[in-house]
């Protein structure tokens, strides 16, 4: 699951109520799963890679699975992966791609008495109140138990930052897709990092957290960076007509660039060990 670019520390992304308290949006990805797990990005191995060596064991909880992108690269890995979804249409999709997944909130979510290595969240602990949701992962958690929630932050070339700020300024100005380009996506998932760190610290379960960042590259054709932008936070929830019209002022813009461009990924963590 997306998320779009905090504003004020007090809330959630771009100053309006934080986003655990908007789990309908959360719910939102899920009209369009096949998509969803078609072009959204992988995480890079180097973080699953350190995730299991730095954790005791093989079993892990993936909070949020959506439809098993991270799960499954942690499966490849060697782990024995559980997903935990509040969407049943995302959950539907990762259990066809051979993942087991339990249909709740992770605060409501019940271990029944299991015990796990790990718990890792790609590109959704913001959706999980995070001191409730660290408090859950630790009671997940054997001792020494290693919690690792991540999100990618794609940075485009500086240009066609521009060209992108200018099609949503024509269609769709003050929306929440016109703002996510205006601040440093790096800035901004590393402040939703920094807030699960604070989550791990008030649940009083935890050694110091620890942040993590991995740097990588995609190259994106136009028609691999449409296929992916209606299923991001911005766009889920805009009219047919409306999705239209930036796509096709999305894709010139990427045309007049040369019909593709390498996003630059850096991908932050925040993680700590159950004490």
């Amino acid at each position: 699951m997306p998320t779009l670019p905090p504003g004020p520390a007090a809330q959630g992304p771009l100053g309006e109520p934080t986003p655990h308290q908007h789990r309908h949006v959360a719910e939102s990805f899920g009209t369009d799963a096949a998509r969803y797990d078609r072009a959204r990005p992988h995480y890079p191995r180097a973080l699953v890679a350190r995730v299991v060596a730095a954790s005791p064991g093989p079993a892990v909880v993936d909070v949020g699975t959506g439809t098993g992108i991270a799960a499954r690269q942690f499966q490849a890995a060697g782990c024995r992966v559980l997903g935990v979804e509040v969407d049943a249409r995302m959950a539907a999709l990762a259990r066809r791609r051979g993942l087991t997944v339990e249909v709740t909130a992770f605060e409501e979510w019940d271990p029944a008495g299991r015990t796990f290595d790990t718990v890792v969240s790609g590109q959704a602990w913001h959706w999980v109140d995070p001191v409730a949701g660290a408090g859950q992962a630790a009671r997940a958690l054997r001792p020494g138990g290693r919690l690792a929630v991540f999100w990618n932050a794609g940075e485009p070339p500086a240009g066609l930052v521009e060209a992108f700020v200018g099609v949503y300024r024509r269609l769709l100005p003050d929306s929440l897709a016109a703002r996510q380009w205006t601040m440093s996506a790096v800035d901004a998932y590393a402040t939703l990092a920094r807030k699960a760190a604070d989550g791990m610290r008030a649940a009083g379960a935890f050694g110091a957290p620890e942040q993590w960042r991995f740097t990588w590259e995609r190259h994106y054709t136009r028609d691999e960076w449409l296929d992916q932008l209606p299923t991001t936070g911005g766009h889920t929830g805009l009219p047919a007509a409306h999705l239209e019209e930036v796509l096709a002022g999305v894709g010139a813009a990427v045309d007049a660039a040369g019909g593709g461009f390498t996003m630059r990924y850096t991908t932050v963590a925040a993680t700590a060990v159950r004490a």
